[in-house]
C-alpha cells in the first residue's frame, strides 16, 4: 500500500483512531490538499510488509509526499504542517509555544495512554468490564481532571485561541464516553469539546457516533 504512486501529501491512518484524526483535521483546517488511504488497524493493515517498509513502526498515521519524504507520529505531523503553513495553531510567542508542546507531551504521556486504551480495550474488543485494568479508569479520570482544570479559567488550553495542544487532545477526549468515562463530571472540559469540535468543523462525537 505505502509503495502506491502518490502526487501530493497522502496521509495514512485509520478512522477509527483518534490519533489518525489529528493531522486530518489539522489539513482540513490549514486548507492543505491530500489523499486519505484508510488503513484497517484491527485487520493488520499496518503490519504488513509494504507497510514495515515505510514505516517500520508498523503505526498509523503516516504522512507522505511525493518527493519521498515520511513522517509518523500524529502530533509530529500536525506541527510540521501547521509549521510549514505558518498558521497560528502553532504560538508565535516561544512561550506560549513551549506551553502547547507541554500538553503534546502530556497528552501522549497522561492522557492518551489511559483515555484511548481503555477505549479501544471497552468499544472495539468488548473487553470486559471486570477484565480491564481499573487503573485505565484511574488515570483518564486523574487527566480529565488536570483539563478540567485548566478550562475552568481559560477557552482553550493555551493562550485565547485554538493551538494543536486543543487538536491533540481533543481527539479522544470527546469520545471518551465509548471508555465508560462521564464527561458530564467534568464541565468545563465538555464545554471545550464542543467549542473545539465547532471550530475544527466535526460534528460532535455522541451525535455522530
Amino acid at each position: 500500500m505505502p509503495n502506491r504512486e502518490i502526487t501530493r501529501l497522502t496521509l495514512y491512518g485509520d478512522s477509527i483512531s483518534g490519533n489518525c484524526m489529528k493531522p486530518k483535521w489539522t489539513a482540513d483546517l490549514l486548507g492543505i490538499a491530500y489523499d486519505w488511504v484508510e488503513v484497517d488497524i484491527l485487520q493488520g493493515g499496518t503490519r504488513t510488509e509494504d507497510f514495515l517498509s515505510v514505516n517500520p513502526a508498523g503505526q498509523v498515521p503516516l504522512a507522505r509526499w511525493p518527493d519521498g519524504r515520511a513522517l509518523p507520529q500524529s502530533n509530529s505531523i500536525m506541527l510540521y504542517l501547521a509549521e510549514d503553513a505558518g498558521s497560528e495553531l502553532v504560538p508565535a510567542d516561544s512561550f506560549k509555544k513551549a506551553q502547547m508542546m507541554s500538553w503534546l507531551f502530556w497528552e501522549q504521556y497522561s492522557h492518551e495512554t489511559a483515555i484511548a486504551v481503555r477505549r479501544f480495550q471497552k468499544h472495539y474488543l468488548k473487553t470486559p468490564e471486570d477484565q480491564i485494568d481499573p487503573q485505565l479508569m484511574a488515570r483518564g479520570r486523574r487527566a480529565l481532571g488536570v483539563m478540567e482544570l485548566q478550562l475552568t479559567y481559560t477557552d482553550w488550553l493555551v493562550g485565547d485561541a485554538m493551538t494543536l495542544a486543543d487538536i491533540a487532545l481533543v481527539a479522544y477526549t470527546r469520545v471518551a464516553h465509548e471508555g465508560g468515562f462521564d464527561l458530564s463530571e467534568f464541565p468545563s472540559v465538555e464545554r471545550w469539546v464542543s467549542r473545539t469540535e465547532a471550530a475544527l468543523n466535526i460534528p460532535h462525537a455522541k451525535e455522530a457516533a
